[in-house]
């Protein structure tokens, strides 16, 4: 079986057990680190996600991965917060960012740079929208992004 078909399958498992408990699944990780195999399901929820939240998840989705078996080989199963600074994996995501700093790394440097810094103005499928600490709006296009995340100030 490919990681992407046990991800798509501890997706389809995990949504319902997630949303029914008010929750966002966020991503579905299944790599090799080591000698181990994990499993990682991230979720999230306005606010941010708590350990009695993942502990919530973690019982009645890892009894549904028993029944179902859908892995060969041994695992270690997570269920855990992405984390403020993220990568934007999702729609929702970005959605989220909207207002907020954001980091951009570009695969290659455009204008003399390679990571941009800035509040994140609007997004669509195929670009996004920046406004930088000297008031300079910059779109790029998604195709010559590597990662953008949240940038948490302090």
């Amino acid at each position: 079986m490919t990681y992407s078909n046990v991800t798509d399958i501890v997706r389809e498992l995990a949504r319902p057990i997630v949303e029914n408990m008010g929750l966002e699944l966020v991503d579905v990780e299944y790599f090799r680190e080591g000698p181990n195999w994990y499993l990682k399901v991230y979720i999230d929820k306005e606010g941010g996600v708590t350990l009695n939240d993942c502990e919530l998840v973690n019982k009645p989705l890892g009894e549904k991965l028993d029944e179902i078996d859908p892995i060969a080989q041994s695992y270690i199963f997570e269920v855990s917060s992405p984390g403020v600074e993220r990568a934007f994996k999702t729609v929702r995501d970005y959605e989220k960012a909207i207002g907020h700093t954001v980091q951009i790394k570009l695969y290659k440097s455009i204008d003399g740079c390679k990571t941009v810094k800035g509040v994140l103005d609007a997004f669509d499928e195929e670009t996004v929208t920046v406004v930088t600490d000297d008031n300079d709006k910059k779109t790029y296009p998604l195709e010559v992004i590597s990662k953008i995340n949240r940038v948490i100030l302090i």
